[in-house]
């Protein structure tokens, strides 16, 4: 589903490229962890696949499409496909629980029958339920991921990607999180997580992509944050 092919991504003012000649493939339903240490190039993989950012050269495809070739309107639709989860949240703090997974709808321009109907199914799958009029600030952090995530699955995508979501959690939370994102992929949801949690990594044992100053040294199914584990 999303395809690769000798991409690099050279950011202006800088002589290493932040990706150098990267060709990966990930197919559809699957479970991937992109691991390495700061700056090894795990972020601009993530903006690349979303088209926040172009690459420098190389080729992209999802679900067959060049990427990079999107029009306008191709680009609303690509974006559509996948729901991001974000290491800082970014909800928005006026606005409730529902409303804040509401959002993602109503910016689609989806109808509120259908967003009366799919937001309180979405944070079900979440186990907030109890918490669709509570406001940011009343809740956990990690009940504030779980609402990140609640947006970005109540618009059914493709693939979800995160950057780095455990990151502001504690270990128990980032367990309980790790756990949902898994149940979201057996539904069949391809699922992309850039992390720094070795333990995670190392207890999922999901398929492993390494990256290091741009170049990826490890490609591994079923494996841990090092390759020595």
């Amino acid at each position: 589903m999303i395809e690769l092919n000798n991409v690099t991504k050279q950011y202006p003012g800088c002589t290493v490229p932040a990706l150098d000649n990267v060709s990966l493939g990930i197919e559809r339903g699957e479970f991937v962890f992109l691991v390495g240490p700061s700056g090894a190039g795990k972020s601009t993989l993530i903006k690349l696949i979303f088209r926040e950012q172009l690459p420098s050269g190389g080729k992209m495809l999802f679900d067959g499409r060049n990427i990079a070739a999107l029009k306008q309107n191709q680009l609303l639709e690509h974006r559509r496909q996948i729901g991001m989860v974000f290491q800082d949240f970014r909800l928005l703090k006026q606005k409730t629980v529902f409303e804040n997974v509401a959002f993602a709808l109503e910016v689609l321009g989806r109808s509120p029958k259908e967003i009366i109907e799919k937001v309180p199914t979405a944070l079900d799958k979440v186990g907030l339920s109890g918490k669709a009029q509570s406001f940011p600030d009343k809740l956990s952090g990690g009940e504030q991921q779980r609402v990140g995530i609640a947006r970005a699955i109540v618009k059914d995508p493709l693939v979800i990607m995160a950057d780095e979501p455990t990151g502001n959690l504690d270990r128990d939370n980032s367990r309980q999180l790790m756990d949902l994102f898994e149940t979201i992929n057996q539904n069949g949801t391809t699922v992309i997580i850039a992390t720094h949690e070795w333990e995670i990594v190392d207890r999922m044992q999901k398929r492993v992509v390494a990256l290091e100053c741009g170049r990826m040294i490890r490609d591994e199914q079923q494996g841990g944050y090092s390759h020595e584990l």
